[in-house]
């Protein structure tokens, strides 16, 4: 009996109490094959206050925290309009909000970061001889440091990490050669992602230079705009009033004529506006909305759900058929995204603020267009139509889609142009892939370095 008691119980030498918190003394042991050393041992709080209020006509550089770009540069300020003293942060120091410490916003001043002040909300700490700054950085990082950090945070509303809190907690030391080491490893993944990352981007960029240059498309230099008369072509235009002359593109091809919907129906089958939906949390009939029409992509993680009764009053037709094109009509930041839908993607129903245009495929091929519409090419003119309805609500709409312009080849070479792109398009894919996977692995292998035993 007195063997399953034990096992319930802690016991902690008088010596190791530093305060009487029952929470912090059921958290696991860390482990691992380093010497174990409390961070009072090896870190010491700024706790200086600066007047910046006393230099009223200088500017000064504030810095801020958040759990993705750690210490970043907020913004600067003059003097007179800082009503409380400051900590300043000095190079290798670390930075940390007391409040969102439990979700990762803490940050290393680095040669990256050129303001050097920061609220005196936040947590500022250095690092002695026997720690490398960055090592510590990357502990803050680990999954396994971050459950501590939580298991020692105080507080009924807000969780709290205070210095003296974090100073009890105790992480793994190898030698300053060791952490460096380490830091080696950690760095060489990292600066492989980002290899990977500019890859992907110049591949990226790459696919838009041969596009145009596959179309024979070449790009007119914009006039200055100018505050008195302006002059377009004719040919360009197409509509007329004061607020409706746009130029539809600022692009030629010397190789194919240029069509568009309007002057030729003969290239789509079907054009449609989404319905507008009777929403129900009570059914798992779900609606394509803006949000889920990516860059040629569907994210349902931001579908919703609808009622069934409404659903069945529905023509099938308006249903996602393969090669269909969703494209965005309405909505702040997302007009003009264009999908072609595969497979994966068939019998969904979108709501109002989608199109879906159902090309002729022995005319045009879906993804020639969404590669073409997506383009510069494209989103120019879904801009110059914006720009156009800048006094009332955006929408690109039906009317304003059918007078898009665009290269019409023939059928071989928008395929030929297709084939070309994707595997550009699976390339780039391979390699944000390979870039995600080497950051995770870059703290992962990290972590399990320095916390687990021989």
């Amino acid at each position: 009996m007195s063997k399953n008691i034990k096992s319930f119980l802690q016991f902690i030498t008088l010596d190791e109490i530093d305060y009487w918190d029952v929470k912090r003394y059921t958290i696991s042991s860390v482990s691992s094959t380093y010497q174990l050393v409390k961070l009072s041992n090896l870190i010491d709080e700024r706790s200086e206050k600066i007047k910046l209020f006393e230099y009223p006509e200088k500017e000064f550089g504030i810095l801020g925290v958040n759990n993705k770009e750690g210490l970043f540069d907020a913004y600067l300020e003059k003097g007179e309009n800082i009503n409380q003293s400051y900590k300043k942060v000095h190079y290798g120091d670390l930075a940390y909000n007391p409040y969102r410490i439990n979700v990762g916003s803490i940050g290393l001043k680095s040669n990256m970061q050129k303001n050097n002040f920061i609220s005196p909300a936040y947590v500022v700490f250095s690092s002695n001889e026997k720690l490398n700054p960055n090592y510590l950085y990357k502990i803050f990082k680990t999954d396994i440091f971050n459950k501590i950090i939580n298991d020692n945070t105080t507080g009924s509303v807000r969780q709290n990490l205070k210095f003296d809190t974090l100073s009890n907690i105790k992480i793994p030391l190898p030698s300053l050669e060791e952490q460096n080491i380490l830091l080696e490893k950690y760095n060489d993944k990292i600066l492989l992602a980002q290899k990977q990352e500019i890859e992907a981007k110049e591949i990226e960029d790459s696919i838009e230079e041969y596009l145009l240059e596959e179309l024979g498309i070449e790009k007119i230099e914009s006039k200055v705009k100018s505050s008195k008369l302006q002059f377009i072509e004719s040919r360009t235009v197409f509509e007329w009033g004061v607020d409706k002359i746009v130029s539809v593109s600022n692009f030629k091809s010397d190789k194919y004529n240029i069509s568009s919907l309007q002057s030729n129906e003969k290239l789509y089958i079907d054009l449609f506006r989404g319905k507008s939906p009777k929403y129900s949390n009570d059914s798992n009939a779900i609606i394509l909305n803006q949000k889920c029409n990516r860059w040629n992509d569907i994210a349902l993680e931001y579908v919703k759900t609808v009622d069934k009764n409404w659903l069945k009053n529905i023509n099938i037709d308006f249903f996602t058929q393969e090669n269909d094109i969703l494209i965005n009509s309405t909505g702040e930041g997302t007009i003009g995204r264009a999908t072609s839908i595969t497979k994966e993607y068939e019998n969904y129903l979108y709501d109002s603020h989608l199109l879906l245009l159902r090309l002729n495929q022995e005319q045009v091929n879906s993804q020639y267009y969404v590669y073409l519409f997506n383009s510069i090419y494209g989103q120019q003119q879904v801009e110059n139509i914006k720009s156009a309805q800048a006094t009332k609500q955006t929408e690109l709409g039906i009317a304003n889609l059918k007078k898009i312009s665009f290269p019409l080849p023939p059928i071989d070479i928008q395929l030929k142009i297709v084939e070309e792109i994707n595997i550009r398009t699976k390339q780039i894919k391979q390699l944000k892939q390979e870039a995600i996977s080497n950051r995770e692995n870059a703290i992962k292998e990290f972590e399990n370095e320095i916390f687990n035993e021989a």
